[in-house]
């Protein structure tokens, strides 16, 4: 196994003639793919990772700098595609891994047959003609917070994230792997992620993009997966989901694994 399996946690699981890359976001790890993985392995090669800075990979492996950027992330997914000589591959990214598989597809858009995205944004700081959710008070007290007591943030951020119960299984898993990350990198990488700023690369992503959101989402407003249809620069299709929260595959799984199946298995008709 190569360094950049190792450090990443790579997995390919299942046989097929297609790849399918699940990459998650922010304060989760591959596990947010359990109820997803069982209905893909007979059809597909399913190759999921873990983004470096994740509580399951080794926190030596995070180089401050390199993370930054979300470029650094796309560097990664990039060497790992390469690694295990993946041609081409359908592209399921979770938050911030759906711009990092954006980024990623400028460079290499034969990567990428097709990019599904779910909860991702652009910028999450409103501005001018903008509506991203946030503005920098906002910010600003979400990272004081992390900053002075990381696991008492971690216990008022989970329930708002993923919404519904406060007792449901989806809280007490995103608990446990926002836990795991340690609370410098963690709140790295949260500066990193919501002060980004993606609008000016849309256009230049090619690759046909399928769109999904939760009707409620604390950190993505319906608005932006519209912003989105209408600035990538290919093809691109939005369906909004009556789930609730941040990260639908993991709270709804009955409301969302049906549709991501939908979007992996059917293609955009360009007419």
């Amino acid at each position: 196994m190569g360094i950049v399996e190792e450090a990443h946690n790579l997995k390919v699981l299942g046989s097929g003639d297609r790849v399918i890359v699940l990459a998650h976001g922010f304060g989760t790890d591959q596990s947010v793919w359990k109820h997803l993985v069982p209905h893909l392995v007979d059809d597909f090669r399913v190759v999921l990772y873990d983004n470096m800075g994740a509580g399951t990979t080794n926190p030596e492996y995070f180089d401050f700098n390199r993370y930054a950027t979300l470029e650094g992330y796309a560097y990664d997914l990039l060497a790992i595609l390469e690694e295990i000589h993946v041609d081409s591959c359908i592209f399921v990214g979770h938050s911030v891994s759906a711009m990092v598989g954006a980024i990623a597809s400028i460079s290499r858009p034969d990567f990428f047959s097709k990019i599904i995205m779910i909860s991702g944004s652009p910028r999450y700081l409103n501005d001018v003609d903008y509506y991203g959710g946030f503005e920098q008070e906002d910010l600003d007290q979400l990272f004081e917070a992390m900053g002075a007591n990381y696991k008492a943030w971690c216990s008022g951020f989970v329930p708002l994230a993923v919404g519904g119960d406060l007792e449901s299984v989806a809280v007490q898993e995103f608990s446990r792997t926002l836990f795991n990350m340690r609370p410098d990198i963690a709140l790295s990488v949260a500066q990193t992620i919501f002060q980004s700023d993606m609008r000016q690369i849309l256009n230049l992503v090619t690759v046909p993009c399928h769109i999904l959101q939760s009707v409620k989402d604390l950190a993505v407003p319906v608005v932006v997966s519209e912003y989105l249809h209408q600035n990538l620069g290919g093809e691109s299709i939005v369906e909004v989901m009556t789930s609730d929260g941040h990260l639908p595959q993991l709270s709804s799984p009955d409301i969302v694994i049906p549709v991501l199946l939908k979007h992996i298995r059917y293609d955009i008709s360009v007419a």
